[in-house]
C-alpha cells in the first residue's frame, strides 16, 4: 500500500466488512457510532498497517477496507467560511464548518455552519461559501538540513552570561 500524497476524502454509507477486525482495537468505540454514515472522512497517511482518518477533531485508524471517495471541495471541518448571497433571498454570515456530508442523490459534499454555539439548520454547497482560511502549501524543500542536537547535561558554553 503505498501512503496517499495528499488528503484523500471519502465516506463508508455501508459497513465495510463482515466483523470489526479492520478497526484499530483503541478506536472501536469511536469507529462504531460514527460508520456507516454519510460523513465526509479525510485520509491523512497510511502508517504500513492502518490508514489515519479524521473528522474535525474525531480520530481513528483502520486497516484498508471499503469506502466511497468524494471529490475534496477544499474546504475542511473547522474552516471559517463566508456565505455568499443569493439576490436578497439569503443572509450574508461568517461561520465555521461544523460537519461535512455526502449526498449521493446530489453528487457533492454539503456543510453544517454554526456561529459560536449557534447551529445554522441548512446545509450550504460549497459554491454558496467563500473559504476565509488561509491554507498555504508549501513544496517539499530541496536541501536535507541536520535535526539540531541538545545536550542538557547542565554544561555551560562558553560566552555564556552567569
Amino acid at each position: 500500500m503505498l501512503e496517499p500524497s495528499a488528503p484523500v476524502y471519502g465516506c463508508f454509507p455501508r459497513w465495510p466488512e463482515d466483523g470489526q477486525d479492520f478497526i484499530h482495537p483503541n478506536d472501536v468505540a469511536i469507529v462504531t457510532r460514527r460508520i456507516p454514515s454519510e460523513r465526509v472522512f479525510r485520509r491523512d497517511r497510511f502508517d504500513g498497517t492502518y490508514y489515519h482518518y479524521q473528522y474535525g477533531s474525531v480520530r481513528f485508524r483502520l486497516r484498508p477496507c471499503l469506502w466511497l471517495a468524494v471529490e475534496s471541495d477544499g474546504i475542511d471541518i473547522g474552516d471559517s467560511v463566508e456565505t455568499v448571497g443569493v439576490g436578497m433571498e439569503r443572509e450574508l454570515f461568517v461561520a465555521e464548518v461544523y460537519g461535512m456530508y455526502f449526498v449521493r442523490r446530489k453528487g457533492c459534499i454539503l456543510y453544517r455552519l454554526r456561529r459560536g454555539e449557534t447551529m445554522i439548520p441548512n446545509l450550504y454547497h460549497a459554491q454558496s461559501m467563500r473559504l476565509l482560511t488561509e491554507k498555504t502549501h508549501l513544496r517539499p524543500g530541496e536541501i536535507n538540513h541536520p535535526v539540531p542536537q541538545v545536550h542538557d547535561r547542565g554544561e555551560r558554553i562558553p560566552g555564556d552570561l552567569v
